[in-house]
C-alpha cells in the first residue's frame, strides 16, 4: 500500500494535455503527485471525494503584472480563488527587477505600485526576495525592456546608443543567470515607443544561448497590427528566439472584425518560426490613461487618478459633461490615471480565445483601485462562459491553455501536467458551477465554483476560502518546448 499526504478520489481527471477527462485517483506526497490510476491503494493523511468534480493542474497566468503584488499581498487572493497556482510577472516591457530609478517613475511602470515598490537592482535581490516571501502561488518573471531602459537612458524619447544598449545586454544576461524567463518589451507606449527594433535585437542578443523567449506588448494593436506582429516576428526570427505575443486583439473600433486576417498572419509566422500569443476573455483592455487612446465612440473607464481620486469608477464621457470640456481635454486633466477601455469586438475576442496557439493569461493590474474584473474572474470565465455554456471550445482544450501548453510555452519544468512524479499544482472545480462573479461595477470578487488549490502539495485555498498555507516558489527558466 502505497502512502501519501492527500488522496484525491474519483475525479474527472483532465490531465492538461488536451486529451478527453478520465477518472482517476491523484496521489500527493510531499511537493509531487506520487500516483495517478483508477483505483489507487493508498494510506492518505487527507482523502478528498472528487466524484462529479474535475481534476486539473493548476492554472498558469500567462501574462500579469503581479511582480510586486506577490510581495505586498503574498496570499494572493485574486489569483489563488480562481485556480490560479503560477504567475508570470515582468510582461509588457516592466518589471520590478532589475530596476534603479533615475527620477521619476515612467508611465507604465506606475501600473506595478509607486515608487517605494521599485527597490531590486538586479534580478538575484528579487528572486531572493520571493524566495523569502514564499507567495501562495508560484512566480516566474520576465525581465522588462523598458525597465532596462529606464535604468540607463537619460530619456526615453529616443533610441539607445550602443554603449546603453550593451548595458541593457549586460542586466539581462545577469537575469537569466539567476533564472529569468527572458525579455517583454511594451513598444506601444511612449516609454519605449522610441526603441527601434534594432535596439530590442541588441539588448535581446543573450535570448537564444540562454533558451529563453521573448514575449511583447506589440508596437501597435490598432490600424498597424499587421506591421507590428511581423517586427515581432522579424526580431524572433534574426534573434533565433521564440516569440510570444502579449494579449493578443484587434483594438479600436476601425479594427474591429480583422481577427481573421491578423490570425492568418500569426499561422503563417508559425510555419517557419516559434510564436505563439495570449488572450484575454473580455471585450475589453485595462491600462494607463493614454491620450492616443481616447475615442468618443469607446467606453472609457477611470480606474485612477492622480490628481483627481474621485474619478475613479466614472467614465470619461460623464467626467467631461460634467467639466464641460471634450474628452481628450478631460483626460489631460486626469493624467497620471488608469483606464477601462470598451475598444474590443466579442466576436475578434472569442476567434483568437479559441486558436490553437492562444494561452490564457489575465492580465490583471492589481494596483488599481478599481480593477477590471479579468484580475479576479479570467480562468473560471472561460471554464464557465466560454467553454461550458457558449462551448467555443471544450473543456479539456481549455484547461491545456491554462496549463500544459504554457508550461511547455515557458519552459516549467514538470508543471503544467498531471503526470507521476511532476510538482502537485492541482485545482479541483465543479464543471457544472464554475463561473466568474468579478464585473466591471463590482470587480472585487471571487469567482464560484473552485473546490480545493494545491500549491506543490499544499492545500492553498478550499470552497471556504483561503487556508493561509503558503508553498509557492521562484520558478527558474528551464528551455522551452514549443510543440504545436
Amino acid at each position: 500500500m502505497l502512502n501519501c499526504d492527500t488522496l484525491i478520489r474519483h475525479a474527472n481527471m483532465l490531465d492538461g494535455s488536451g486529451q478527453p477527462a478520465a477518472i482517476a485517483d491523484v496521489a500527493v506526497r510531499e511537493d509531487r503527485i506520487c500516483a495517478v490510476g483508477p483505483a489507487l491503494d493508498c494510506r492518505a493523511s487527507s482523502v478528498i471525494e472528487a466524484e462529479g468534480l474535475c481534476l486539473s493542474p493548476g492554472f498558469i497566468d500567462t501574462h500579469t503584472h503581479d511582480d510586486n503584488f506577490v510581495l505586498q499581498d503574498p496570499a494572493m487572493p485574486p489569483k489563488v480563488s480562481q485556480g490560479v497556482t503560477t504567475v508570470i510577472v515582468g510582461n509588457c516591457g516592466i518589471s520590478a527587477a532589475p530596476v534603479t530609478l533615475r527620477g521619476a517613475l515612467p508611465d507604465p511602470m506606475n501600473l506595478l505600485g509607486d515608487a517605494s515598490a521599485f527597490r531590486f537592482p538586479t534580478f538575484a535581490a528579487y528572486r531572493t526576495a520571493i524566495e523569502t516571501a514564499r507567495p501562495a502561488v508560484n512566480v516566474a518573471a520576465l525581465v522588462g525592456h523598458t525597465a532596462l531602459r529606464n535604468n540607463q537612458m537619460d530619456r526615453l524619447d529616443r533610441t539607445a546608443s550602443a554603449a546603453e544598449i550593451a548595458a541593457m545586454r549586460a542586466q539581462l544576461q545577469e537575469a537569466l543567470d539567476n533564472g529569468a524567463l527572458g525579455l517583454s518589451s511594451g513598444l506601444a507606449y511612449l516609454s519605449a515607443n522610441a526603441a527601434s527594433a534594432e535596439e530590442v535585437l541588441g539588448v535581446a542578443q543573450p535570448l537564444a544561448a540562454a533558451g529563453a523567449i521573448y514575449a511583447t506588448h506589440m508596437r501597435s494593436e490598432g490600424d498597424a497590427i499587421l506591421d507590428a506582429m511581423q517586427e515581432a516576428f522579424t526580431i524572433g526570427r534574426l534573434g533565433h528566439v521564440p516569440v510570444i505575443l502579449s494579449h493578443l486583439k484587434c483594438a479600436g473600433v476601425d479594427n474591429w472584425g480583422r481577427s481573421g486576417e491578423v490570425l492568418q498572419a500569426l499561422d503563417a509566422a508559425r510555419e517557419s518560426q516559434s510564436v505563439g500569443c495570449d488572450c484575454y476573455p473580455y471585450a475589453a483592455g485595462s491600462s494607463t490613461l493614454d491620450l492616443r487612446q481616447v475615442d468618443e465612440r469607446v467606453t472609457i473607464t477611470i480606474t485612477w487618478s492622480n490628481p483627481h481620486p474621485e474619478a475613479a469608477g466614472r467614465s470619461l464621457a460623464q467626467i467631461a459633461q460634467l467639466w464641460e470640456m471634450t474628452q481628450l481635454e478631460a483626460a489631460k486633466k486626469l493624467q497620471p490615471a488608469g483606464a477601462i477601455y470598451h475598444s474590443i469586438a466579442e466576436e475578434d475576442m472569442r476567434q483568437i480565445l479559441r486558436h490553437p496557439a492562444a494561452m490564457i493569461g489575465s492580465d490583471g493590474l492589481p494596483h488599481d483601485p478599481l480593477p477590471h474584473p479579468r484580475l479576479w474572474g479570467t480562468f473560471p470565465r472561460v471554464l464557465g462562459r466560454y467553454s461550458r455554456d457558449e462551448k467555443i471550445l471544450s473543456l479539456p482544450e481549455a484547461v491545456r491553455k491554462m496549463t500544459g501548453l504554457p508550461a511547455q510555452r515557458f519552459g516549467l519544468r514538470e508543471r503544467g501536467m498531471i503526470r507521476e512524479r511532476w510538482f502537485a499544482d492541482l485545482v479541483l472545480f465543479d464543471p457544472a458551477t464554475i463561473i466568474d462573479k468579478a464585473t466591471f461595477s463590482d470587480p472585487v470578487r471571487p469567482a464560484e465554483g473552485i473546490r480545493g488549490v494545491w500549491v506543490n502539495g499544499v492545500l492553498t485555498w478550499t470552497a471556504e476560502g483561503a487556508t493561509q498555507n503558503r508553498n509557492g516558489r521562484f520558478l527558474a527558466r528551464d528551455r522551452h518546448s514549443w510543440a504545436q
